[in-house]
């Protein structure tokens, strides 16, 4: 029975390496540079063998292929599946925003049958996605995102208050988790209407099905990169992003905030309740009321989720790593805070929305910080349709595409000393130097992120408050540089980080 096992399991093993061989032949043929595969990892080795962030496993070959003399693109190896690398700021845009019809879905798994908080505007594709991005743009506006500015402000203040007693005595604290439960109770108002208070309770249910979401353990790191990878059999399988108690948590607290507002006529300056006012009756058959966009409440739950998913985990770590500079650069930190002082000034004192939209070299830091630390730091799709390349050859739809936005924003022929902490690189003389998608921690094009707007004021607003009333500096507890979580789907901080804060006077 041992050798028959053996035996089957060793013509298994041959037949997959002979389809494996087969499938790396698959960029030569379309003549595109590429990085010799190793069976069966292709060329994600490093990540699966050691304690290492996809970001720079892809910067790596990024620099790997720049080097061999590709130019504008490469191709790598998931395990079988061949994968193409975008290699210039101009391809990218290429592929963003001037072809962007054959590029136009992101291509990362979902199963909305089994998890309908997947079924968002950052997940689903093609139609179903224009048709959604459609229906919730209108929510993301200027305008009205200067009618939650309030809403922000308030918790702001609330923030500078716990941190205050702090603050008076000089003590070392861990801005991660204090600038994550800031961020929670921003998106839980704003998006939710929910007043949690993670601020003062850290162990908020909120905060704890937030840090679910988001967090990672190795295995299911694993799991989700499979189905990433086989998405046919993922969807066989029912593979979800989502465990059912978050699922079921977020979709509660949405059908509870509904219910509660219907029933009261409470209204609210918020993102929720401008997706209740398009939400779908029941009552009728149309999908469209009197010509209104309308949703149901899945898509409302699920909008709603990914606004948490993609805006507390970013904002804050975006934060985190503005401060560790600033408090390693103490003449920006002053030059910081002069900066808001001057702003302020211009509107007697008042924390309005104008002043913040006003504060440019604050956007700059956050810029620069986005630069060397992006949250997102590649920006995936999928070739929606079959795509002539520039050498005439064409790749065929469903094949991932990678824009490696970290490896792009740390080499130093796009931007000189690149590791070099400098918000001057964001003044607009500067800016226009250089190609504009040299950085683009945000993604461009219509898929560009959709939260943008509302990230960054959320962001001046906090680190503006921050810095108004407190100064960061290092102490024993601080690690420089900050060790980077490799299991995290975004890129940001391991463990804690730990600074002091010292109350202006």
């Amino acid at each position: 029975m041992f050798l028959y096992l053996t035996a089957v399991l060793s013509l298994f093993i041959l037949i997959l390496y002979v389809n494996f061989k087969k499938r790396y032949g698959f960029w030569k043929k379309l003549n595109v540079p590429y990085i010799h595969p190793t069976f069966p990892t292709g060329n994600v080795s490093d990540f699966l063998q050691s304690s290492i962030h996809f970001s720079y496993v892809i910067e790596k070959l990024y620099r790997k292929l720049r080097q061999n003399g590709a130019t504008d693109y490469g191709g790598i190896y998931f395990f079988g599946n061949p994968v193409f690398l975008v290699l210039s700021p101009e391809f990218a845009k290429t592929v963003l925003v001037k072809d962007f019809q054959y590029f136009m879905d992101r291509g990362i798994y979902f199963n909305e049958k089994v998890d309908v908080l997947s079924a968002n505007i950052f997940f689903l594709r093609g139609s179903k996605w224009k048709t959604l991005r459609e229906k919730v743009s209108p929510t993301f506006t200027s305008g009205k995102i200067k009618q939650m500015f309030f809403l922000i402000l308030d918790i702001g203040h609330r923030f500078q208050d716990y941190l205050m007693p702090f603050g008076n005595v000089k003590a070392d604290i861990d801005i991660r988790d204090v600038l994550a439960r800031f961020m929670t109770d921003v998106i839980a108002s704003c998006a939710f209407g929910l007043d949690t208070d993670c601020i003062n309770d850290p162990n908020s249910q909120f905060r704890k099905m937030g840090r679910k979401m988001i967090h990672f353990s190795k295995s299911k790191a694993l799991k989700l990169i499979f189905a990433s990878t086989f998405q046919k059999q993922a969807t066989f399988l029912g593979i979800r992003w989502n465990d059912v108690d978050v699922s079921d948590f977020f979709i509660n607290v949405v059908k509870d905030t509904i219910r509660y507002r219907k029933e009261s006529g409470t209204r609210r300056n918020d993102f929720m309740q401008l997706l209740i006012d398009m939400m779908k009756d029941e009552s009728k058959e149309k999908t469209f009321d009197d010509g209104k966009v309308t949703l149901t409440l899945e898509e409302i739950a699920a909008q709603a989720f990914v606004f948490l998913f993609a805006g507390f985990e970013t904002s804050s770590t975006t934060m985190v790593f503005c401060l560790h500079l600033l408090a390693h650069h103490q003449d920006i930190q002053d030059q910081a805070r002069e900066s808001i002082k001057k702003n302020l000034a211009k509107y007697d004192g008042v924390w309005c929305f104008d002043a913040i939209m006003e504060m440019e070299f604050i956007e700059q830091i956050i810029e620069e910080t986005l630069r060397l630390f992006p949250p997102v730091s590649d920006i995936h799709r999928w070739t929606s349709r079959d795509y002539k390349l520039p050498n005439g050859f064409v790749i065929p739809k469903e094949i991932a595409v990678i824009i490696p936005a970290l490896a792009f924003a740390r080499d130093p022929n796009l931007f000189p000393d690149p590791m070099k902490f400098d918000p001057s690189r964001f003044t607009q003389e500067a800016k226009a130097q250089r190609h504009p998608f040299s950085s683009i921690p945000f993604g461009e094009g219509n898929r560009r992120c959709i939260g943008m707007r509302f990230g960054m004021i959320q962001m001046i607003l906090g680190l503006s408050l921050l810095l108004d009333k407190f100064r960061f500096s290092v102490c024993k507890k601080t690690t420089n540089p900050i060790e980077i979580d490799t299991v995290n789907l975004f890129h940001g901080p391991a463990g804690e980080v730990f600074l002091n804060i010292e109350t202006l006077k």
